[in-house]
């Protein structure tokens, strides 16, 4: 059955290109995941607050390596994409943000971030989400970004306010963690904002 509106964008819009590699700022680039960070997932999966807001955990090397090569795969299907946060002059990783359930005849995705303990209170998550934003409606030419937290993860909902993610409502008993039912947050960001 043929469709009233053509796709926003065409299939190919992501696999046609190597992911990037994104500027932050001075000190900051995104970069896709590599081999060698799988220890680093793993040790950011054990900490608590991070367990907290996830309904996955990591217990083994294997799992951590498998996530990793796991977003190559995600790339070439045009679903997702992550990048590791790393330092700019180190190259080590700090955290992740990326694009999840990409619709690219809507030209949508939801966003997600995280930062490691060690690089918490700079402003990381912020300015990472910016890079992926930027990135997203200049480049790739998504329409609109969203991303949905608990209404408990007070940290995730400030660094959605900064980045320019206005809320849109919330999602009564949307998502099943570990410690039971939580509301979440819906926020937005429109390539027009």
């Amino acid at each position: 059955m043929p469709l009233l509106v053509a796709a926003a964008l065409p299939p190919g819009s992501l696999r046609a290109i190597d992911q990037p590699r994104l500027t932050v700022d001075d000190r900051l680039v995104l970069r896709p995941w590599r081999a060698d960070d799988a220890a680093f997932v793993r040790a950011a999966f054990e900490c608590p607050a991070i367990q907290r807001w996830h309904v996955r955990r990591m217990d083994t090397d294997e799992e951590a390596c498998a996530w990793v090569a796991g977003w190559r795969t995600r790339w070439q299907g045009e679903t997702d994409a992550s990048w590791a946060i790393v330092g700019r002059h180190d190259d080590q990783p700090v955290g992740q943000v990326g694009l999840r359930t990409v619709e690219l005849a809507q030209a949508s995705a939801q966003l997600s971030y995280w930062v490691a303990p060690a690089g918490r209170g700079a402003g990381v998550a912020v300015r990472a989400v910016r890079a992926v934003v930027r990135w997203s409606f200049d480049v790739v030419g998504l329409n609109r970004l969203y991303l949905q937290h608990s209404t408990a993860n007070a940290a995730s909902c400030r660094v959605a306010g900064k980045a320019g993610f206005g809320v849109e409502g919330t999602l009564r008993a949307a998502t099943l963690h570990a410690d039971g039912w939580h509301d979440m947050h819906q926020h937005a960001r429109l390539r027009a904002d």
